[in-house]
């Protein structure tokens, strides 16, 4: 299952639904955003798992259940825990404020939802997806480390073709002939 079925299906949909309270949108508008945004977030979650000591570092923020609050319990979202430590999870997926808005505008442009609403709701979201991740990898992540690099490697496969990589290009090409 994928970051966004996760998110989607996660407390019978209550989690969309709170989203989509918090932001002002409707559930479909969020579903939108989230299929744009989970991609994003995903590809620097590759890149990171790429570079060297990459995997342990994602495997390390993801021990715990310090993200699961966010996947477990909608009313998590709302509160300014959810934006500072989502802010933090950007800095390291994406590396820069810059990214983070150059991402913001392409999804306002591909889903036609003002860009700043969209700025507001990335952190939130980086939060959930770490929790989602967080949630599926289990507490300990690193004891298996092979079984989670693949565990972690469905989770961003959004088109169910065993390949998270496709997806990730996609992405990049969505970037690069904007």
């Amino acid at each position: 299952m994928n970051l966004l079925e996760m998110l989607s299906n996660a407390n019978g949909g209550q989690n969309i639904e709170a989203l989509a309270s918090q932001f002002g949108l409707t559930g479909e508008q969020t579903q939108g955003v989230l299929g744009q945004l989970l991609p994003a977030l995903a590809q620097g979650v590759q890149n990171n798992v790429g570079q060297e000591g990459g995997l342990e570092s994602i495997l390390g923020a993801l021990s715990g259940d310090r993200h699961d609050q966010y996947f477990d319990n909608p009313s998590s979202i709302a509160g300014a825990g959810a934006v500072e430590e989502g802010n933090g999870i950007l800095g390291h997926l994406l590396g820069s404020k810059d990214a983070s808005r150059a991402l913001a505008h392409q999804v306002s442009g591909n889903t036609g939802i003002r860009d700043m609403l969209i700025k507001q709701m990335l952190p939130v979201v980086a939060s959930m997806a770490m929790g989602a991740m967080s949630k599926q990898m289990g507490s300990n992540p690193s004891a298996n480390m092979a079984g989670s690099a693949e565990g972690l490697a469905g989770m961003l496969d959004f088109n169910h073709d065993g390949s998270s990589v496709d997806d990730i290009m996609g992405l990049v090409g969505k970037f690069l002939n904007r």
